[in-house]
């Protein structure tokens, strides 16, 4: 008799482990953040691929016009999104925007952006949808209003018993005493776009290690709502003259960069052209950063942050949905890097 209850004790201490280390999930998403949505079958590949059954499509940007607020460079559906697939719609507010606005002027652009979401979401070839994203790096001065917006955005009607959620710069994570906690169900925590864009030199600022370590930690566990992940797949030439910053070139690529007779590589990550080229603005002596996420980077970014990340389920959300994005990144890389948090 003694035996039968030693068993049964250990056999419910099993149980209580087991229920105290509960399988983590980690679902794999897309942004999809271009003016113009047609059907791919790269595109397709990976969503099938990687069991991903959402894609986070922004629907436009809300910048300042003449008159106030309007939307700026919207998506335009030209094929209806696959039936297997939830959209996300994601609206990116410029800060400026509402900086100066008064509630009667932000209770009418959450309506106007409202009602422009359930429109896209229509052309998207969807008939409803359960949860809407604004981006917007809100500041100290902001915040207040972005706040009240978001709680407007909410409160329609229209949108009963759908989720809101709102990104998060890694340093609105850090500061939770100044940047405040968005009224939101959940955050998106952009992994990406984290270091001194401007600044000359041969670092990568999109996808900084160290600096994501220096926001990040325990500060994700200590979050007080869920936390998505964002990470980034894309890379862009930075552009210096006379080592001071001019902008991105998006006519640039790597395979150009590496054509000695057009750049001289100075180091690691750094070009110098040699000649004019006046179709994309740029002049012989002007140095350029090549930016680029490696595998090896987003599995690292993926191994630290997994520490801290407490979320479950957790939404990976890879940014973005584009072929040309995609080509460097095998199916088994994006699965080996969300795999990390489960």
């Amino acid at each position: 008799m003694l035996k039968l209850q030693l068993y049964f004790s250990i056999f419910l201490l099993g149980l209580t482990l087991v229920s105290c280390h509960e399988q983590k999930r980690a679902d794999v998403s897309f942004y999809f953040w271009k003016t113009v949505y047609q059907e791919n079958k790269t595109a397709q590949m990976y969503l099938d691929s990687l069991d991903s059954k959402k894609m986070y499509i922004r629907m436009m940007d809300v910048d300042a016009g003449d008159a106030g607020p309007v939307p700026v460079s919207p998506v335009t559906f030209k094929t209806a999104v696959p039936a297997g697939i939830e959209v996300v719609p994601v609206v990116f507010i410029v800060n400026k925007v509402i900086q100066n606005q008064t509630h009667q002027q932000l209770d009418n652009l959450a309506g106007k952006i409202v009602y422009y979401v359930n429109g896209k979401i229509k052309q998207a070839g969807k008939t409803r949808f359960e949860e809407l994203q604004i981006d917007c790096d809100w500041t100290r001065t902001t915040r207040d209003n972005y706040f009240y917006l978001l709680t407007r955005i909410r409160a329609n009607p229209s949108l009963k018993n759908k989720k809101i959620s709102a990104t998060l710069r890694l340093h609105q994570l850090k500061n939770q005493a100044g940047s405040g906690v968005p009224p939101a169900d959940r955050v998106m925590l952009m992994c990406y776009n984290m270091g001194n864009l401007r600044k000359y030199g041969t670092q990568n600022s999109i996808l900084d290690q160290d600096e994501l370590e220096k926001y990040a930690g325990k500060n994700l566990s200590r979050y007080p709502m869920p936390i998505d992940i964002g990470l980034p797949l894309f890379s862009w030439a930075v552009v210096f003259r006379h080592h001071l910053y001019t902008g991105i070139s998006r006519g640039l690529n790597l395979g150009m960069l590496k054509d000695h007779k057009l750049f001289e590589e100075l180091e690691s990550s750094l070009y110098t052209l040699k000649q004019d080229m006046p179709a994309l603005a740029l002049k012989a002596g002007d140095e350029i950063r090549w930016e680029a996420i490696t595998p090896e980077n987003l599995e690292s970014a993926a191994q630290y942050l997994q520490q801290y990340t407490i979320t479950n389920p957790v939404n990976i959300i890879y940014f973005h949905l584009d072929e040309k994005t995609l080509k460097p990144y095998p199916y088994e890389t994006l699965e080996k890097t969300a795999a990390l948090f489960r």
